[in-house]
């Protein structure tokens, strides 16, 4: 029950607003009395926002008013107002069309014509923040707060260029925008809510973003409302505030009519045409604008719902028990309308793979933070032809046809219900799951295993102990992982195991021109046909698109492998080129035909020498050569390789095979001591042997150059693949950093990726990714310093969990790989471990 001055709260029920454009509905809560509380609060007495340590519904806020605390009421005040109406004329020919007059799609209007497109068109249905934009001001906080702050990494870009753009946006356009920056604090009352400020400082050290954790004492100082009873720390981070959306879709509006742009409503889109040619038809009561590209950035535009307080109880009453001067405030309005969630929470932003010249900026929850960044993100995408930065957290093609109804829901229920619990590294969730797409060993394995995962699989990351621990425990340290993955980690090393690795992105590539289609996408040279090897896609500004296994499996036919998580996304890169350079060739997407087994270790030779008649050894079947074969009548695609680094063979299959060919294995290791392992193990692994990771080492944000790729990178190859020119004036250049390997003693915490990394002082790089060593019984970790830095021996430090650790640039690799090792004992050398 509410404590004394909340129990009226119980059961009310307040009237839903009038009909958008009826008399007494409000624009915008900002033209009304008080404040809002949902998430977070802001009154007049304090200067920071305070979000509270619970979660509540999106969907709802309620504003309140009546202060007593000897204060006056404060009251929001709209300034500036829309056209009357959109623009009278009409195109019927456009360089982009935009879907939607949110602030989303407003805001790519406005950076796409400020940046020089000439006839860019948006269309709108209704009016400009018909949608979700319109009650964004009286949802949670985190709608309408314009913050710094996000776990996720490239993210942290797109705010913080929202915020600056917001800033200087009524200078530009003259329209104001109702912004205020004062500030805000999340608050921990918990042990792991502390440890999850200390993660989330390291990982944003190497960023822009000021943002600081402070004491209980600091906080009471800048807010004395809050009950301090449970207060342990802070995260601050200046220059958060709080924005009117309607203002500043308006203002956006204003900029990009003042750049040119056309903005048409009502003008309900009724359909779209693609043309052979790639251009669009898009169809409207008012007619037909064919455009070059259409950008489908239309959110959800419905009424809103009936209020409904007792949803929300708990959380009112928690707030009130922390700011007990809430108990005193009346309720004058209650918002409750429908918000986008995606399965994880993240909006889908780009082209979509399959449909040509069809862009996506949907699934906003956190649209007005989100709009400014997107825009000019978007933006730059489509007139430069390559991302400007990493993003694909945000790449639409993450969903494929897996992606059901039911999963969807069950996921966005997930999502919105998490939406404010702690954040854990290797973190899993699990509602929705499995989808269709389990692999074949999904039934045999999934009692023995934590699985993750990665894109509509379940994949092993780790294998139980008997008498284990076997509950799922999110830490910010070593859990009850790290010992079974010791164990899987020495069964590669010295015996043999087995990894369900059918994840993998698959595409088969044939025709005439299919030679000639990859030596223009890879940097790579094009293997010889029965061999395999490692390429990268490069964009024209020389960053790594992708990282694929290239196998030639007879003349003109290759099988191209990849990431579960890029799969459709370099799938619609490779097909764009295609089309875009008339090549003559069949690309078909078997991902979900075929299965993969990773069998490694000294002992896989031997294993699998026992299932076949195919001479397995070293000379007759030479690392990286790939061979159709049958291991005891199970057709297999074999390809000696293996991300370990021991010796190994990728066992590719068909679907319907895989337990089978997973029993004849594990029957015919049992000598050897075979047994399975996970990804948390082959991470240790890879690591060790200094094998860089797509999305991790190498993105969009990275040229091959400073990741330590030149031995794949062939610039001296006739074929002009793209991004070559742009490479070798880097290489001309000069580098200014490098990927490097670092070792460092840690207690109980090992590196992730994306911790600052320090030097006199100073951050000066960020890790790519980690683990710990179990060879050396230390933490390892890549990272990016500069280039003055990163010779042997130099010595930094890396933040994990608020305290700085020394760190040593070490030789590369830590473990020489199995190839290397065989080879230098041939010529008399010694083995490194």
């Amino acid at each position: 029950m509410l404590r004394s001055g909340g129990q009226w709260l119980r059961g009310l029920r307040l009237p839903r607003f009038p009909p958008r454009g009826t008399p007494g509905r409000p624009r915008s809560v900002c033209s009304r009395e008080g404040v809002r509380i949902s998430k977070g609060f802001r009154c007049q007495d304090s200067p920071i926002p305070i979000p509270l340590p619970s979660r509540l519904l999106a969907v709802s806020s309620v504003s309140i008013r009546r202060w007593s605390v000897g204060r006056q009421t404060q009251v929001y005040i709209r300034e500036g107002n829309p056209p009357s109406s959109a623009e009278t004329q009409w195109k019927d020919r456009a360089e982009t069309v935009i879907i939607g007059g949110g602030c989303v799609g407003v805001s790519l209007a406005y950076h796409l014509a400020k940046a020089g497109m000439k006839d860019v068109v948006l269309l709108e249905k209704s009016e400009l923040t018909a949608g979700s934009t319109w009650h964004a001001v009286r949802k949670t906080p985190q709608n309408c707060l314009t913050t710094y702050f996000h776990p996720g990494i490239n993210l942290k870009k797109i705010h913080y260029y929202s915020i600056k753009l917001y800033e200087k946006l009524e200078e530009e356009t003259g329209q104001a925008v109702g912004f205020h920056q004062p500030g805000s604090i999340r608050i921990a009352t918990t042990p792991v809510r502390v440890d999850e400020f200390k993660y989330q400082m390291t990982r944003t050290g190497w960023h822009a973003t000021e943002q600081y954790i402070i004491e209980p004492e600091k906080i009471q100082e800048m807010f004395p409302l809050l009950n301090m009873n449970k207060i342990l720390a802070g995260l601050y981070n200046p220059g958060d505030g709080h924005i009117d959306p309607y203002s500043l879709t308006m203002a956006l509006a204003a900029g990009a009519r003042k750049y040119g742009a056309l903005l048409k409503y009502p003008a309900l889109v009724t359909s779209l045409k693609p043309r052979s040619d790639g251009t669009w038809d898009v169809e409207t009561p008012q007619g037909s604008v064919r455009a070059n590209r259409i950008v489908n950035a239309a959110g959800f535009g419905k009424e809103l719902f009936e209020s409904d307080l007792d949803r929300i109880m708990e959380h009112i009453e928690i707030a009130m028990e922390m700011v007990p001067v809430l108990k005193k405030a009346d309720i004058i309005n209650v918002v409750n309308g429908p918000i986008t969630y995606s399965p994880d929470i993240l909006p889908m932003v780009g082209p979509h793979q399959g449909v040509r010249n069809y862009w996506v900026a949907v699934g906003f929850g956190y649209g007005i933070i989100h709009a400014g960044g997107v825009g000019k993100y978007l933006s730059d995408w489509i007139l430069h032809g390559e991302p400007p930065f990493d993003l694909i957290e945000l790449d639409p093609n993450r969903y494929g046809k897996w992606t059901t109804t039911q999963y969807t829901e069950a996921k966005a229920r997930e999502s919105y219900g998490f939406n404010n619990i702690v954040g854990y590294p290797k973190e899993e969730r699990f509602a929705g799951r499995p989808t269709q797409r389990v692999s074949g060993l999904y039934k045999t394995l999934e009692s023995k295993c934590s699985m993750g995962f990665h894109a509509g699989w379940e994949q092993p990351h780790w294998f139980y102990k008997p008498g284990q621990d076997t509950g799922y425990r999110p830490s910010f340290r070593r859990t009850n992982w790290f010992e079974p993955v010791g164990s899987e980690y020495k069964q590669v090393m010295q015996r043999v195991g087995v990894i369900d690795l059918s994840p993998f992105g698959k595409f088969n590539i044939k025709g005439q021109d299919s030679i000639r289609l990859l030596d223009h996408l890879f940097a790579n040279v094009i293997p010889k046909v029965g061999f395999t090897n490692i390429s990268h896609m490069l964009t024209p500004k020389g960053r790594v698109y992708a990282e694929l296994t290239v196998s030639h499996q007879s003349p003109g036919e290759f099988l191209l492998v990849t990431g579960s998580g890029s799969e459709l996304h370099d799938l619609r890169w490779i097909e764009e080129e295609a089309v875009r350079g008339r090549y003559d060739v069949e690309i078909k997407n078997v991902t979900d035909e075929f299965g993969v087994l990773g069998v490694a270790g000294p002992h896989a030779r031997k294993v699998l020498q026992k299932l076949t008649s195919e001479d397995l050894s070293d000379d007759a079947f030479k690392f990286l050569q790939t061979k159709s074969l049958k291991f005891s009548n199970i057709p297999v695609t074999a390809i000696r390789i293996s991300y370990t680094g021991e010796l190994g063979w990728e066992l590719y299959h068909r679907r319907e095979d895989s337990a089978a060919l997973y029993d004849v294995i594990m029957n015919a290791g049992q000598e050897e001591g075979i047994d399975n392992f996970g990804t948390y193990a082959m991470n240790a692994l890879r690591l060790e042997k200094a094998f860089r990771a797509w999305g991790s080492e190498m993105n969009c944000d990275t040229n091959p150059l400073e990741a330590g790729l030149e031995y794949f990178v062939k610039l001296n190859k006739p074929a002009d693949f793209i991004g070559k020119e742009a490479l070798k004036q880097i290489r001309a250049k000069g580098l200014t950093r490098r990927l490097v390997c670092l070792t460092l003693a840690t207690d109980d915490v090992d590196p992730e990726g994306n911790e600052s990394v320090w030097w006199n002082g100073k951050v000066v790089g960020n890790t790519t990714s980690g683990s710990y060593s179990y060879s050396i019984q230390k933490s390892l970790a890549f990272a990016y310093v500069p280039i003055e830095l990163s010779q042997v021996g130099q010595q930094v430090e890396v933040e994990l969990l608020g305290r700085n650790y020394p760190a040593t640039i070490i030789q590369e690799p830590l473990v020489l790989t199995e190839q290397t090792r065989n080879q230098l004992q041939k010529n008399g050398g010694k083995d490194k471990m």
